[in-house]
């Protein structure tokens, strides 16, 4: 596939179906026997969260393999302050096109749009291997906390990029994960009945 025929642009109506199938091909068995993240993305999209400018689509001659999006968040800053930040995906690539590039090019393109919005941060849930790429580290590192967690519990999965250089410099707190993301597992499973079927897997890896 060649990537100067390739078009990053806004998710339209007419691809809501397309893209959700394409997040739960791309997030099957990953994290648990089938996914959630397909309904997530259906749900969100209704969520005044949602931030509709920067949900993107990646095509090549009409075809959609790759897409992002984001949602508005906060930091409860120690100091009383309510810091606005952004928290993105799901993410996905069609999975025969993983490991080839296309990820980190709709991330880094969407994180350009991110910050040309005037958007002061992005924190969310990920591997740091992939996201450091792009410019993430841990949260951590920045004094951001990860809501719920324990003090003493590992929180390598949680990461930050600052889009405005030093936004973060003088708040400490507990970042937010918006309502939007937590779905019953019924709904899911009665949503998922709409789209082919595909056998739930328990795999080695999985986090749930």
């Amino acid at each position: 596939m060649n990537k100067n025929d390739i078009i990053i642009r806004l998710e339209k109506q007419e691809d809501y179906r397309t893209v959700e199938n394409l997040i739960r091909e791309s997030f099957w068995n990953v994290y648990r026997p089938g996914c959630s993240e397909h309904y997530v993305m259906h749900v969100l999209r209704d969520d005044p969260a949602f931030v509709k400018e920067l949900d993107f689509v990646m095509e090549k001659n009409g075809q959609i393999f790759g897409q992002n999006m984001f949602m508005k968040t906060v930091i409860e800053a120690d100091d009383g302050r309510v810091v606005p930040v952004l928290t993105m995906g799901p993410i996905g690539i069609t999975p025969e096109l993983k490991r080839k590039g296309y990820g980190k090019r709709i991330l880094d393109y969407s994180l350009e749009k991110a910050t040309e919005m005037g958007f002061g941060a992005v924190l969310f849930e990920g591997n740091i291997d992939f996201y450091g790429k792009s410019g993430f580290d841990y949260a951590s590192k920045f004094g951001i906390r990860y809501h719920d967690l324990p003090e003493d519990a590992d929180s390598s999965f949680f990461l930050c990029k600052e889009l405005i250089p030093g936004y973060l410099s003088e708040v400490t707190g507990v970042y937010q994960t918006p309502q939007g993301y937590y779905v019953d597992d019924a709904d899911v499973d009665e949503f998922d009945k709409s789209f082919p079927a595909k056998e739930k897997l328990k795999l080695p890896g999985q986090l749930f």
